[in-house]
């Protein structure tokens, strides 16, 4: 499932290429038909993220909320738009650019109290950081230094901190040294605090880059003299999907569980308990 510094890109993406302006909506696959075309003809007023959901707002129509999901996809494409090729649930046209989405969980329109009720649900998105409530780690910390869940377990719970997904979990994790199955309750407010900036500075880096880079310039490959990642996900990272394989700090070998139905990686000599 794409991880909150995507959807923040693609709210950048469908800003530079349609906000302000009218743009063509349609349904091609037929299941928004409705709503396109509601929209259709309608001025983009702008894109919104929050952790993982993505929010369109459109004049007089509210907004569209968008969940990828783990399938859904958008693909963007310049000049007029082409015969739509599968199966797309949303198009959104203008006269030198296009973009459609395919296979999301959700696209539907909703209010503007309905919006605020999935802000509501959610917990404070690192990328939305001194943006009020959204954004507030003060809001994370309480829940988390409250709970006997496991550290692992918080970072991924969307209420708890939204966006984070298992990339980020398991690296910045790593990066401070936090065994992943501590307690919440047993962080110091300074190794939260830490973690925190961390994942904002890591998860702007990865809207920046369009993908997630966690290594250090030290432990780069052309710092080690070792071969560079290769990875359908893109990106150094230091255990996640590295099972098996030395840590490239210590040469410990990278271990894996499932904790919350989800793979988790980690080096027990960096993170021990």
């Amino acid at each position: 499932m794409p991880e909150g510094h995507t959807i923040r890109r693609l709210a950048d993406d469908l800003d530079a290429r349609f906000a302000g302006r009218a743009v063509r909506a349609s349904s091609p696959q037929g299941k928004f038909s409705d709503g396109a075309a509601l929209l259709d003809g309608r001025v983009l007023r702008g894109a919104d993220a929050h952790g993982k959901h993505l929010f369109l707002g459109f004049d007089a129509a509210g907004w569209t909320h968008i969940h990828l999901g783990l399938y859904g996809t958008f693909r963007f494409g310049t000049g007029p738009a082409p015969a739509p090729v599968g199966q797309v649930r949303l198009r959104l046209a203008g006269d030198d650019a296009y973009a459609d989405l395919r296979g999301p969980t959700r696209c539907q329109l909703v209010t503007d109290e309905e919006k605020a009720a999935v802000h509501a649900r959610l917990g404070p998105d690192p990328l939305r950081h001194g943006d009020g409530v959204a954004g507030d780690p003060e809001a994370a910390w309480a829940r988390v230094s409250r709970s006997r869940t496991s550290v692992a377990a918080l970072l991924l719970d969307q209420k708890v901190v939204a966006g984070v997904g298992n990339v980020y979990r398991a690296e910045v994790l790593f990066r401070h040294g936090v065994d992943p199955y501590r307690a919440g309750r047993d962080l110091a407010r300074a190794e939260w605090d830490a973690v925190w900036a961390d994942l904002v500075a890591l998860m702007r880096t990865g809207v920046e880059h369009n993908r997630i880079d966690t290594v250090r310039p030290e432990h780069l490959p052309e710092a080690m003299g070792r071969a560079p990642r290769v990875d359908d996900h893109g990106g150094e990272v230091y255990v996640y999907r590295r099972a098996t394989q030395p840590c490239h700090v210590c040469g410990t070998e990278v271990r894996t569980a499932v904790l919350a139905g989800r793979n988790l990686f980690w080096c027990p000599e960096c993170q021990p308990r």
